[in-house]
């Protein structure tokens, strides 16, 4: 026996739990992607309904039990989340397991040891039925299960423990017989659910690969002709100068068409490097699916920018507008190609926001901290509306007048950021002003 209590073998079943575990949860945080623009509607009610519905069952339709007390332990969980994108960017992380405790309490806990308090009265087994359906919109099929099964079973303790006598009708099976109807029928609808939204995602990948693999053929074809023509252009040009200057019989150009096709093949070279280089950051931000396939190592936050700034195909004029403070470093645990990729989906971004704007630029700065360590990546172009700010980091989200904009945006870049971020144990957080500034604070925990 170990001195922690538990023996080897458990530990080992224990360890050998885990993959089962984390794969378990999958449906849950995929689910929370989705969820995160309904979460402040829902508190919004929940603050309110809590102690409103006291009111109602208290005072205008009396029932043999109200309990204030508990009502407003259900709104006060609430209000952090109605303010949730200003939690601090390392207590961010911990928002998934507090939603999701908190509709734990305020609903199969909560309505369940009302409903046994109140002896099993119509209102309160229609208002269970009502949060039954509640949970069914609200959660994936497996939290769905976990929150009804530990529900009950809590709610049932915490009713055994605080009423004498115990009272239980024979009724309570029927109605547990209901409920867990609605609930298995719940939990095969979200199971479907989130097997249609796996296979839509497999379906865009392939089609995404397929794209990529069309576009890339005529690109280095393109490519490859350009180069070609590149290195007899010159000799072509200046033959055609001579026969001009020798009063040969050959078609007259104009000078201004001359001079451009000088630097058009190099351009269209740029450009069809550019849009190779966009497929390849499209492609991974399809296929990252949170995990590092390419092994985490400890890496250097300055030789990624580097790197980026060095690999990303800039159009003419557009490096120069990109200025960056990296004297100071720090490491951390990651891959250096993810991240460069993030920072290639920040550019492209801020670049696009750029467009309009003469004056804009972009800085990339780097803070150490004593907790923490921070990439800040301004750019002082067109911002970020309002009303889509909050959403930016929502998978497939996009907005014609936002970032990632549905004209030439697919909603996932951002969310590719958030899941890499996420991956070094860190976040990714954004401040804008319409019109003035977007900044992203890229946060990584010190090692």
């Amino acid at each position: 026996m170990s001195t922690t209590g538990i023996s080897p073998w458990g530990i080992r079943k224990l360890v050998s739990m885990r993959p089962f575990l984390a794969q378990a949860f999958v449906p849950a945080a995929r689910n929370l992607q989705y969820m995160r623009r309904r979460m402040r509607p829902f508190a919004i009610i929940a603050i309110v309904g809590f102690p409103l519905y006291f009111y109602v069952w208290h005072a205008l339709f009396p029932q043999p039990y109200e309990n204030l007390p508990l009502r407003l332990v259900g709104s006060a969980l609430f209000i952090p989340i109605l303010f949730s994108d200003r939690w601090p960017a390392r207590t961010r992380k911990f928002l998934p397991y507090y939603w999701y405790a908190t509709i734990f309490y305020s609903l199969p806990f909560f309505f369940t040891f009302m409903l046994l308090k109140n002896n099993g009265s119509n209102v309160w087994i229609e208002s269970a039925l009502i949060a039954a359906f509640v949970m069914v919109l609200l959660l994936d099929w497996f939290m769905l299960l976990l929150n009804f099964v530990i529900g009950i079973g809590v709610a049932y303790l915490a009713y055994w423990l605080t009423t004498d006598p115990v009272v239980l009708h024979t009724t309570y099976a029927a109605h547990l017989a209901i409920f867990s109807f609605a609930i298995a029928i719940g939990i095969v609808a979200n199971y479907d659910m989130d097997r249609i939204r796996i296979e839509q995602e497999r379906a865009m990948l392939a089609t995404a690969s397929s794209v990529a693999h069309e576009l890339r053929t005529p690109l280095l074809a393109i490519r490859a002709g350009a180069s070609g023509l590149g290195r007899y252009l010159p000799s072509l040009l200046e033959s055609y100068s001579i026969a001009q200057q020798s009063d040969l019989p050959v078609p007259k150009i104009r000078l201004v068409h001359l001079q451009s096709m000088d630097g058009v093949l190099s351009r269209i070279e740029q450009e069809a490097i550019h849009s190779n280089a966009i497929i390849d950051m499209l492609l991974a931000n399809a296929r990252f699916t949170g995990g590092y396939s390419h092994g985490a190592t400890g890496c250097s936050i300055a030789q990624s920018v580097r790197s980026a700034l060095e690999r990303y195909p800039f159009r003419e004029g557009e490096r120069e507008r990109v200025l960056t403070d990296l004297a100071t470093d720090f490491t951390f645990h990651g891959s250096e190609m993810l991240m460069v990729h993030v920072l290639f989906n920040l550019l492209k971004n801020a670049l696009r926001g750029m467009a309009s704007v003469d004056s804009a630029l972009i800085s990339i700065r780097i803070v150490t901290g004593p907790r923490t360590n921070q990439l800040l990546f301004r750019d002082t172009g067109a911002g970020i509306a309002p009303d889509v700010l909050p959403h930016i980091f929502t998978r497939f989200y996009t907005s014609s007048a936002g970032i990632d904009d549905a004209s030439i945006g697919t909603g996932i870049g951002l969310a590719f950021c958030r899941d890499v971020m996420r991956g070094v144990g860190g976040a990714i957080d954004c401040k804008s002003v319409e019109g003035m500034f977007t900044e992203f604070v890229l946060t990584f925990p010190r090692p």
